[in-house]
């Protein structure tokens, strides 16, 4: 017990006490970024045209992770995959892009977790990028009404087809059975002779 209170319980002690200071720390780097989001916003639309071919492109490179907590940001997923968030932040600074400096500065220091507000707050202006791009590739939906129209050709279509492959097989039909049957004409010659002798013979007294 004495061994318990004199060097385990210190020591939880102090890590406690460093993650409240942490957790202060991040809290206060965050109400400080809360203050500048006006400005960042600002620098943003005016830097929006010359960012998105940047940025797209720094978001097709990225992990299917990242993506997915662009498109749908969560505390957990954040949680999770901390270290590739990171990076992605890191790759924004790089083109400075309107406050990832300040975010990326702080995620490194308390940890993105600590500072999920201002990261999700970069996260969904890169999302308008991502969204916009998206749409742009997205095929026109189609109208009802032309799916209709293009079936029922299909079906007239097929049964025309069948109505032809029937009267082929008719024809095929009817050839065969006039080629089976053998013509009248050759048992003519034979009666022909019978009659020619029937009237050469003299009439009997």
């Amino acid at each position: 017990m004495g061994y318990w209170k004199s060097k385990v319980l210190p020591k939880i002690k102090k890590v406690f006490e460093k993650d409240s200071a942490k957790k202060a720390a991040a809290a206060e780097a965050c109400k400080s970024f809360d203050g500048s989001k006006e400005e960042i916003n600002k620098e943003f639309e005016e830097k929006k045209t010359e960012l998105q071919p940047k940025v797209l492109e720094i978001y097709e490179a990225t992990s299917a992770e990242v993506k997915t907590l662009v498109k749908d940001p969560k505390e957990a997923g954040l949680k999770k995959h901390s270290a590739l968030v990171q990076k992605f932040l890191e790759e924004l600074a790089k083109i400075e892009f309107p406050g990832s400096k300040a975010v990326t500065e702080a995620a490194t220091k308390y940890g993105t977790s600590y500072v999920s507000g201002p990261v999700f707050f970069i996260l969904e202006k890169v999302s308008t990028f991502v969204v916009v791009e998206e749409r742009a590739v997205e095929p026109p939906p189609a109208v009802e009404g032309e799916e209709t129209s293009s079936k029922e050709k299909e079906i007239v279509v097929e049964e025309e087809k069948k109505e032809e492959a029937v009267v082929e097989a008719d024809k095929t039909t009817e050839t065969e059975e006039a080629e089976a049957v053998p013509p009248p004409a050759a048992a003519e010659p034979a009666a022909k002779v019978e009659e020619e002798k029937a009237s050469a013979e003299p009439p009997k007294p």
